[in-house]
């Protein structure tokens, strides 16, 4: 009997090598190389039923109509916001998540919204027809436009895209899927790549919305080659605690939209509900002011949120003192530590230090910077700053305060909730005067300090 041949390919760039390694050569990844079966020539595109797409002629750019990209709403304003506004036609949308933190159910409500308007089907290949027909029930949806379809070979589902010609398509899960011409099995590099290539051009060619439904790794990325986040047209990542009831949709690629846009729902008996004022879910509702606690205002994608940030300074019994931080990047809180001992002359290096984002929300932008080293001082001098503060910018190595951008749309935000005090760099200082706000624009971190004490 004839050897099969295999080679080993990378889940993370799906470079092939022809032997194992601990490190991918292309990508340079370790323990990422796994076995798959070579597969045999021939015109695989040539069996399904579209075939090939007609190749486009040259053009010049000038020539070519330059037109906005119709859209279609889901029915949910939030998920809407994330999409840059709504579905487009033959877009592609990635969603990943962890398990049951609610990608499903979002994706049957949106469903259910649009199939009273238009032709909607939901491929699934995790679940049976009963199980999601209890949801449905559970979550008291109308689904009665709504098609379902319990496959997970790509040949049957793209037959039935054919056939029924939906307007939005959704698969849970393209890691369930399946090809007949290749031999590998469901959720195999190979397998998720071409199931995911397939359905894209069918995508294409047709005019249909197709959103699919990944999984995800330990370490939160999803799972499969990164191939399958450059093919889609939009990434959408499921973020917060599966024991909380509040959940975050942020996009991460977005070719219609604006990226880092950021949806909030809450988790309830009927299913995901969108919070029109999320600032509201990231403030601790305090009786009275607590040290170290600092309000700052984010931005995310075009949306300002007010975000409590919290710090607990406690004298350390160890050699190395701990370094500990949820919600925000841990290495730069190693940095504004050193930024606070040099330029305001405020040591930490014999105390532990824990830092977090209040509502399990995750900050990526810099523009935190000064709120941690606020919240910071405040727990180590266990006195509270003042009343209806907020505050944002970066903060350099040099001990600098630099701006961050949309300070006035930020500053509009938190007048907006009633904020009196607003700690900003001198370069968001607005022109004219925010009526109940007193603004307080500085250069430098001792600057800040100083005035801070003004304040209180």
């Amino acid at each position: 009997m004839a050897k099969v041949k295999t080679n080993f390919t990378c889940t993370e760039c799906g470079g092939i090598s022809s032997k194992w390694a601990g490190q991918c050569p292309a990508c340079g990844q370790w323990n990422t190389l796994v076995e798959t079966v070579i597969e045999s020539g021939g015109n695989r595109y040539s069996a399904t039923p579209q075939g090939l797409a007609q190749s486009a002629p040259v053009q010049s750019l000038s020539e070519i109509e330059a037109a906005d990209v119709p859209r279609f709403s889901t029915g949910i304003d939030e998920f809407d916001r994330v999409l840059g506004g709504g579905l487009v036609a033959g877009g592609v949308v990635l969603i990943g998540g962890d398990p049951g933190i609610g990608k499903s159910t979002l994706l049957l409500q949106a469903l259910a919204g649009l199939s009273k308007v238009m032709e909607v089907l939901y491929v699934s290949g995790e679940e049976s027809g009963a199980q999601i027909a209890l949801r449905g029930k559970r979550l008291g949806i109308d689904a009665k436009n709504l098609k379902l379809q319990a496959e997970i070979q790509l040949e049957k589902i793209l037959g039935t895209l054919a056939a029924q010609k939906p307007q939005v398509a959704v698969v849970d899960s393209i890691q369930t899927l399946y090809s007949d011409a290749l031999t590998s099995a469901p959720g195999s590099v190979a397998q998720v790549r071409e199931c995911a290539a397939q359905l894209t051009r069918v995508a294409k060619q047709t005019g249909t919305t197709v959103i699919l439904v990944g999984h995800v790794t330990k370490e939160g990325a999803l799972a499969g080659p990164r191939v399958l986040e450059h093919i889609v047209d939009t990434v959408l990542y499921f973020e917060g605690d599966t024991h909380s009831s509040f959940r975050l949709v942020r996009a991460f690629k977005n070719r219609f939209g604006a990226v880092n846009e950021l949806g909030v729902f809450a988790m309830t008996d009927k299913g995901l509900r969108g919070v029109s004022n999320p600032s509201a879910l990231f403030l601790s509702q305090h009786g009275n002011q607590v040290p170290g606690s600092c309000v700052m205002v984010t931005q995310e994608g075009t949306r300002p949120l007010l975000v409590e940030i919290q710090a607990l300074v406690d004298s350390s019994h160890m050699p190395n003192a701990r370094r500990l931080s949820v919600g925000l990047e841990q290495n730069r809180l190693a940095m504004l530590l050193a930024v606070l001992h040099r330029h305001a002359g405020i040591a930490a290096f014999d105390q532990d230090v824990f830092i977090n984002a209040v509502g399990g929300v995750k900050i990526t932008e810099p523009a935190a910077d000064l709120a941690v080293l606020l919240a910071i001082n405040s727990s180590m001098r266990n006195k509270p700053l003042p009343k209806g503060l907020v505050v944002f910018g970066e903060v350099g190595l040099a001990g600098e305060i630099r701006p961050a951008p949309r300070g006035q749309e930020r500053l509009r935000e938190a007048a907006k909730l009633g904020f009196s005090i607003a700690l900003i760099p001198k370069a968001n200082a607005p022109k004219q005067k925010i009526e109940g706000m007193t603004i307080v624009a500085v250069e430098r971190i001792d600057e800040a300090f100083n005035r801070l004490r003004e304040l209180t």
